[in-house]
């Protein structure tokens, strides 16, 4: 049976709310089950962080021993930009059903937990060298260049897309521009980070365990933590990089852009 106007038109504006809603795009198959197994690993990644830097390294101080100052550098920078740091670009899909403002306000101020995180295990590196007798030199590892080139990338984001994106006199047409970058930026600082990880890693096990490394119980222990950083990182990879995944905008959202940090 042939329908009139009326019902054809009611049918199109279901249809353009439905894909609005997401309804229509968003399949959503499988994500549960990753994103818990992928936070149960980034959660034991900090836990055996933590494990490592206590029992193995002697805990934490600050600059009355700045050999035990240097802790905090792993911990603080595994916390924040690889545990976080994923968590920060998925949250506009572990978080799809919150309305658009608040996840852009969860996103930039999480940005800024992230961000004073890295600055406190930035100073505890160069303390813990620049205060040792005798002093030690800086930047001159893979690994210190990877960090720092890193944190240079995580900052200028960090404050060029609170510019963009939160600054409210910036024109529509410009942050959908800006946009597809801020997205891969954002990406490519969380693989960076991952990489900073294993390759400190790697450093500080050659640098303390010398030729105990092939037997040691904390030699095992720091490989085995490389190991959960690498697959969180696929996880986390695989989810920001399904589309099906992605959360496509709301009708409530208001105007918003095509291709959002979502």
């Amino acid at each position: 049976m042939a329908m009139n106007g009326q019902e054809l038109n009611s049918r199109s504006t279901q249809a353009t709310d439905s894909k609005m809603a997401g309804h229509q795009v968003e399949d959503l198959r499988g994500f549960n089950p990753i994103f818990y197994f992928s936070q149960a690993v980034g959660a034991a990644i900090v836990v055996l962080v933590s494990i490592w830097t206590i029992h193995h390294r002697g805990g934490f101080t600050w600059r009355s021993n700045p050999g035990l100052e240097f802790n905090w550098h792993p911990l603080l920078m595994t916390i924040g930009l690889v545990y976080l740091g994923g968590n920060v670009n998925l949250i506009y899909r572990s978080l799809r059903n919150y309305g658009k403002k608040g996840l852009k306000l969860s996103h930039a101020c999480l940005h800024g937990v992230i961000l004073i995180l890295v600055l406190f295990g930035l100073v505890a590196a160069f303390d813990s060298h620049n205060f040792a007798v005798p002093p030690k030199p800086n930047l001159y590892t893979l690994h210190s260049w990877i960090g720092l080139l890193t944190v240079i990338l995580y900052c200028s984001q960090y404050v060029v897309g609170f510019i963009s994106f939160m600054y409210p006199g910036i024109a529509d047409a410009l942050r959908g521009v800006l946009m597809p970058y801020h997205v891969f930026c954002g990406v490519s600082i969380f693989i960076m980070s991952s990489c900073a990880v294993l390759t400190g890693l790697l450093e500080k096990a050659i640098f303390t365990l010398s030729k105990d490394y092939a037997s040691s119980g904390e030699g095992f222990l720091m490989n085995f933590i490389g190991l959960l950083v690498i697959l969180y990182t696929i996880l986390i990879g695989y989810l920001l990089h399904k589309p099906s995944y992605k959360r496509y905008p709301r009708p409530e959202d208001g105007v918003l852009l095509a291709g959002g940090l979502d």
